[in-house]
């Protein structure tokens, strides 16, 4: 694709998703869901067909829209980099342990239930998925989105206990997520070959994990040490745009030692990157609220690129979806039940045993990141369109569920006139009937 093609795609990418979340906003959805919905749309299932792309309309094939993979990549740094401001440590003196306990617990029961019914699957049509894929997608359903969780919480503006809770279990996820599926890939990985890596299994996961928030820390210090030279404020956001990219340059590279695969989680580089920053440095709430504004179009071309890249092939193959029909039924169902019981014995408030599950529904980036690894089984390419599809529902319904979740538990003021020159003005007082 030329320069020019590749400018005028991007533009009218981010118009479309601009011009649809002005129709969410009389449907009252998120415009998360907006910014997906102009994805699909320009996606080489509606407008892609046309033929219109080489003039910069639309994304004629999925290869296309995967091209601006760097985009994407780049706005999960920035979502990452945004969520470790959460993990201050006045906030983790109070919400750190039920944080912890409450990100571990659910994504292991989470884990249990998908592994428990897709095993079931499996023994009663061993034709239709294998052991194998089972285990793995078990381990895949651990996983949560944090970009569609921020951008419901940016937009609305939400605040308390529960918005707190929800954006530190949603950072605690990508940890757990990644040694649950190690584990489960090695598993898998076993069964099929008949031999079980315990480098692979053990070992790797947990030295990603600990590469990844080292390398994070560092990167938060040394921010915090070159901001000192700077007193103008575009000068210190500048900076710590240019430290995020850095993060995220840094976060793809990988190693050896001896036989041990190294590398790094892009999410738990740049959400220790902005933990570290932001406890450390004194004006760190100022820089992130004008970072927030500044990678505002970033933010929204990562989601019309993620609604692009949606393959709707996948719905015309019923045993995708009668396997895609038992993840997400049995999936929702860890998320919601494991949050309960796990929120319930850390004694967390009513609302928070209540809600948070359903906000922990969306399911995109990391779990196509695990997908796309599982597809060395047998049947891996299976794995992948069960996740497809699970990411299609989940990222249309889950913003919305997020949202009402959140307004229903009072930490989102009902919606009224809001502009950028009015403040917002609810058209009924905040009830919990």
């Amino acid at each position: 694709m030329n320069m020019e093609q590749l400018l005028i795609c991007l533009s009218l990418a981010l118009i479309a998703g601009l011009l649809m979340s002005r129709l969410a906003k009389v449907a009252h959805l998120p415009a998360v869901t907006s910014y997906l919905v102009a994805g699909l749309l320009l996606g080489p299932f509606f407008l892609g067909r046309l033929g219109l792309s080489g003039w910069g309309i639309g994304f004629g094939s999925l290869a296309q829209v995967e091209s601006y993979g760097l985009i994407t990549q780049v706005a999960l740094g920035f979502i990452a980099f945004v969520i470790g401001n959460e993990f201050r440590l006045t906030t983790l003196e109070s919400m750190g342990r039920q944080a912890i306990t409450v990100g571990i617990l659910q994504a292991v029961v989470t884990t249990a239930l998908v592994d428990l019914a897709l095993v079931v699957l499996h023994l009663l049509r061993p034709d239709v998925i294998s052991m194998a894929s089972a285990i793995t997608l078990g381990a895949i359903a651990a996983a949560t989105a944090p970009a569609a969780t921020l951008m419901v919480v940016k937009q609305y503006k939400a605040n308390g206990p529960l918005t707190h809770l929800l954006l530190m279990v949603v950072a605690i996820d990508d940890a757990v997520g990644l040694v649950l599926f190690s584990a489960s890939f090695g598993v898998a990985n076993a069964l099929e070959q008949g031999r079980i890596d315990p480098l692979g299994v053990i070992v790797e996961p947990l030295v990603e994990i600990i590469l990844s928030l080292g390398l994070g820390a560092l990167a938060g210090f040394v921010l915090n040490q070159l901001e000192i030279y700077f007193h103008s404020r575009s000068k210190r956001m500048s900076l710590s745009v240019a430290f995020v990219l850095l993060t995220v340059g840094f976060s793809m590279v990988t190693f050896q030692i001896g036989p041990v695969h190294c590398g790094f989680s892009l999410l738990l580089v740049c959400m220790m990157t902005g933990t570290v920053f932001c406890n450390i440095c004194p004006t760190s709430d100022e820089l992130m609220d004008r970072l927030d504004r500044w990678v505002s179009p970033v933010n929204i071309l990562f989601f019309v690129l993620s609604g692009a890249e949606l393959d709707l092939n996948i719905l015309s193959n019923p045993l995708v979806l009668l396997i895609g029909v038992v993840y997400i039924a049995s999936r929702s169902l860890g998320k919601i039940s494991g949050s309960y019981f796990s929120c319930r014995a850390t004694r967390c408030s009513d609302n928070i045993q209540k809600y948070l599950g359903i906000t922990l529904l969306p399911q995109a980036g990391v779990a196509l990141g695990m997908a796309a690894e599982a597809a060395e089984l047998s049947d891996g390419h299976m794995v992948r369109n069960v996740v497809l599809f699970s990411v299609l529902v989940y990222e249309l319904v889950g913003p919305t569920l997020t949202k009402i979740s959140l307004t229903a538990a009072g930490e989102i003021e009902p919606e009224g006139r809001t502009s950028a020159r009015t403040a917002n003005k609810p058209e009924a007082p905040v009830t919990l009937d």
